[in-house]
């Protein structure tokens, strides 16, 4: 096969196992936020040269994900659309996650789980602080105590994100070394 033909395979596979997971877990509020999306954006700063592409893989997966997520919806399979009024802001934070996997580069070990740490941990700020700005978020009063209530009321979606981050960034590695590379191996070269 050739190099191209899989890099398109390994595309459909973020894609499908996005997709999987958002219809399997984001439903349940136990595991919402149990997702690949974290790690594919961080990956993807890692791992493509041209930083003006490196948003793809992120925005592919999210995306079809999301397209498809709605499709179910309209049919009555699904509790919640895939399209919303604020979802572009979730797409801009986590194309800044890509920004932390340009930095990190994945080269070793310790770059490669600073990133699982840090990428999930950018989200969840991120989005609970613009969250909060919204007028309290969840009807939390704007001050600095409805602030901690609108943080805290993230925390299960963070500890689901960041489990879902440090366990899909080897898989993502590794599947991208084996199908691309033709290596086995869970560090970028």
């Amino acid at each position: 096969m050739k190099a191209k033909s899989r890099i398109i395979l390994f595309t459909l596979l973020l894609v499908a196992i996005t997709t999987i997971f958002k219809l399997l877990f984001s439903a349940k509020l136990d595991w919402s936020g149990f997702s690949p999306i974290i790690a594919i954006a961080l990956f993807s700063g890692m791992i493509i040269k041209d930083k003006s592409k490196s948003f793809i893989y992120t925005l592919m997966a999210l995306l079809i994900s999301d397209v498809l997520i709605e499709v179910f919806y309209r049919m009555g399979l699904f509790p919640f659309e895939g399209l919303y009024k604020y979802q572009w802001l979730n797409y801009f934070f986590l194309l800044l996650t890509t920004l932390i996997g340009w930095a990190l580069q994945g080269k070793n070990y310790s770059r490669i789980f600073a990133g699982a740490i840090a990428g999930p941990t950018l989200f969840f700020l991120i989005s609970n602080i613009t969250v909060w700005a919204g007028h309290g978020g969840y009807g939390h009063p704007m001050n600095f105590a409805g602030f901690v209530l609108c943080m805290e009321d993230g925390l299960p979606f963070y500890k689901n994100s960041l489990i879902a981050t440090l366990i899909f960034m080897p898989v993502l590695i590794g599947s991208y070394n084996y199908l691309v590379k033709k290596t086995l191996s869970l560090k970028l070269a």
